[in-house]
Formats: C-alpha cells, structure tokens, sequence
C-alpha cells in the first residue's frame, strides 16, 4: 500500500472543512419544511384567486406576492412564470364547469338541462374576471384551457341536441353559441357595471326565450331595461364605467 503524502496541516485543514460544510436536513426537519412550503403554496393560490377574480389576467405575479405577503421571489419558487400559477390556480374552476355540463346533461328535462348550464356559465363568468379571460384567450391557460374547451365542447354538444330532439330548441342552435352567448352576456355587464351591474340578467332571459322554437309565453324579465340617462352614461363612461379594464361585475 502507498503512504499517506497528505501533511498534517492539510488533514487538519480537510477536517476543519467537514465540520463547517452545510448538512442535509435531518430526517424528521423534512416534513415541516414540506409543510411550509405548501402553506405558502396555498396562500399564493388564495392571493392570486382574489387578485385575477378582481382584476384580471393583466395582474402580474408581483401583484400576486404583495397580496399574498411573501416575497415575489417565494413565488416563482413554486411556480416559474404566470402561465403555471393561473393554470393551477384554475384548473378546479375548469373541473366544475366540466362537472356542471355533466350534470345538467343528467337532468331530466333536456330544457331545463341546457338552461340550467346557460345561467351557470353567464354567472360564472360574471363573477369572475380572470376565468373569463382564460376562457376567452386561451395563451393564458395553456394546455389546461385547450384540455377544459376539448371536455366542454362534447358535453355541450350532447346538452343542445338532446333539447333539439325533444323539440325544446331550435334546430339551427349549435355548441359553439353557448359560450359566446355567454360572453356578450358578461360582456354587456362589464361596460354597465357603474350603472347596472346586473343587467346582464335581463338580457340572458331575452336569449333564453329565443331559444325556443315556438313559446307561447314569454320569461319575466328579472331585471328593468335601461332608463335613456343609465344608456347614455355606460355609453360614455365605456367598459367598466370608465374605471379602466378588468373590473369585475355583480354575479
């Protein structure tokens, strides 16, 4: 066997450099370092919930952290750009819608199926600014919004035509109206926000008796049209009473 030619002043130094070397977190220090790390996830999830609800995609993530109390670089350790934090952040919004499809499509009556998913989506969107805008832009989502349009579509799909074959629904009504249907809807509600925040409503009647092939009686209309002084006031002030854009409206 070689001898040794290390000296004894580089052992000592060799020795010195173990002591002071950074070590592994012990066994039991690593649950509670998971369990802080998901706290803050989940903190960062509630902040960035209430700040895309409120105003929009356009947040930035640095938005997200001064809401949420943590440093934005806590942020972009759980998630590296905004892309991943809304795709997380909505992927059990997109869940419900697809449940809600599904259910309504398990409802006895094809009509009060498809209508029940109408109002459900118009007041989903109404509510919630960032899933509307994830929904309309899909860049925003990424492959979680192609995945939730994928799901959606067929459900749609099934809740239009088996009103149709029950003879509830004009047949020249297709999937693709629901959602844009709901869009002009919450479309009309954001530039009436400072005025009328829920005329929305009265308008998603006027569409719902549409609809229908025939009727004999008209659905009450929930809310009163606009005076002319409520028009021309959301005419000038523009979408959200002038309040600049991403102002959510009254569900």
């Amino acid at each position: 066997m070689a001898a040794s030619t290390e000296t004894p002043e580089q052992a000592d130094g060799q020795a010195a450099l173990a002591r002071h070397a950074p070590q592994p977190p012990c066994p039991a220090a690593r649950p509670r370092l998971r369990r802080d790390a998901e706290r803050n996830r989940q903190r960062i999830l509630r902040a960035a919930a209430e700040v895309f609800t409120e105003r929009g995609l356009e947040a930035t993530l640095d938005d997200v952290a001064r809401h949420a109390g943590v440093g934005v670089g806590t942020v972009y350790r759980r998630f590296p750009d905004k892309v991943a934090l809304v795709s997380e952040l909505f992927q059990d919004r997109i869940d419900a819608m697809v449940a809600e499809a599904e259910r309504a499509h398990a409802e006895p009556d094809p009509w009060t199926g498809l209508v029940s998913y109408l109002k459900y989506v118009a007041e989903t969107f109404a509510g919630d600014l960032g899933l509307r805008q994830m929904m309309m832009f899909g860049a925003h989502g990424g492959t979680r919004t192609r995945y939730a349009r994928e799901r959606m579509r067929p459900a749609v799909t099934r809740l239009v035509k088996r009103a149709q074959a029950a003879g509830q629904v004009r047949a020249d009504l297709r999937a693709t109206d629901i959602p844009f249907i709901a869009i002009m809807l919450t479309t009309a509600g954001e530039y009436a926000a400072q005025v009328r925040p829920d005329i929305w409503r009265r308008y998603l009647n006027l569409i719902i008796d549409g609809l229908r092939p025939e009727r004999d009686t008209a659905t009450p209309l929930p809310v009163a049209a606009l005076t002319p002084q409520e028009l021309e006031q959301m005419l000038s002030a523009g979408p959200g009473g002038g309040a600049g854009p991403g102002r959510r409206f009254s569900p």
